[in-house]
């Protein structure tokens, strides 16, 4: 079992434990002020301290790990759908359906994920929705290119000579023998693609385009603690440790996933 995967399987399963933790119990009400204890220390009441509206630290944390799972999941889980669907069709068509698609995910590509969530923010205002579209949207290409890389590759299998030759159809065959074959290289791009969401989610609300209060989200706290770095800088630490870890986590898990997947490529890291 690679050592990455562990690591990144015991940080993610720390996160998420806290972000579903979140939806049932938080230590006191997230968005409950209380002014005379603001900048609390951390006690046995408040376990990291209060903010600069007395709200409790942990619970802040612990509702905002909820919103970027949230984000990150339904975002990767739409780039994901669309790109693969659109990576298998052109796999399976060829020919001019190919190139249109590739060439209009070489045009995703060019669109960076701050300028489009601008762009949305401007027409719908700033929302979670707007965070979320905005990183499906950017994910939708690279999902196409790795479905449509891994899909060209199974189209040359023995087996899938076979099903064409007894008469099955480019659908079915996608469906039936593709799209189970290519699982794997998909779920890690997905993984991968987790920590960059999370990522973007906190630079989006740091901007003021993701979570509106009273909605906790790591990157606002950090925006909001940039002015008291020298009062409490703790309010800065504490959701710039939960985005490290967050981000380290999935990224360690698709890398110890790609690993496991291709056990040449983890033998060839050992190596160096």
């Amino acid at each position: 079992m690679p050592v990455n995967l562990l690591i990144g399987g015991a940080l993610v399963t720390l996160v998420i434990s806290a972000a579903s933790l979140s939806v049932i119990w938080t230590p006191h009400p997230y968005a409950a002020m209380d002014i005379p204890n603001k900048f609390a220390p951390p006690s046995a009441t408040h376990w990291l301290g209060t903010d600069q509206l007395g709200r409790d630290l942990v619970s802040q944390l612990m509702v905002a790990a909820g919103n970027s799972m949230m984000v990150a999941l339904l975002a990767v889980s739409i780039g994901a759908l669309l790109g693969t669907v659109l990576g298998l069709v052109a796999a399976a068509r060829g020919g001019w359906t190919e190139e249109a698609i590739m060439r209009l995910s070489d045009l995703g590509f060019a669109f960076p994920t701050l300028l489009f969530a601008i762009m949305l923010a401007a027409a719908f205002g700033p929302s979670l929705t707007v965070v979320v579209v905005a990183i499906a949207f950017i994910n939708i290409p690279t999902f196409a290119r790795v479905a449509r890389a891994s899909a060209r590759q199974v189209w040359h299998r023995d087996y899938v000579f076979a099903a064409r030759a007894a008469g099955m159809n480019r659908f079915a065959i996608s469906r039936d023998h593709i799209l189970p074959n290519i699982a794997a290289p998909v779920i890690v791009q997905a993984t991968i693609e987790f920590a960059v969401a999370i990522l973007t989610e906190a630079a989006l609300s740091y901007l003021g385009l993701g979570a509106q209060p009273p909605a906790p989200s790591w990157g606002r706290m950090l925006s909001e603690a940039q002015t008291l770095m020298y009062l409490a800088p703790q309010l800065a630490i504490w959701p710039g440790l939960c985005i490290f870890i967050a981000v380290l986590g999935f990224g360690l898990l698709g890398d110890g996933l790609r690993d496991l997947s291709d056990p040449r490529l983890g033998q060839r890291r050992a190596h160096d």
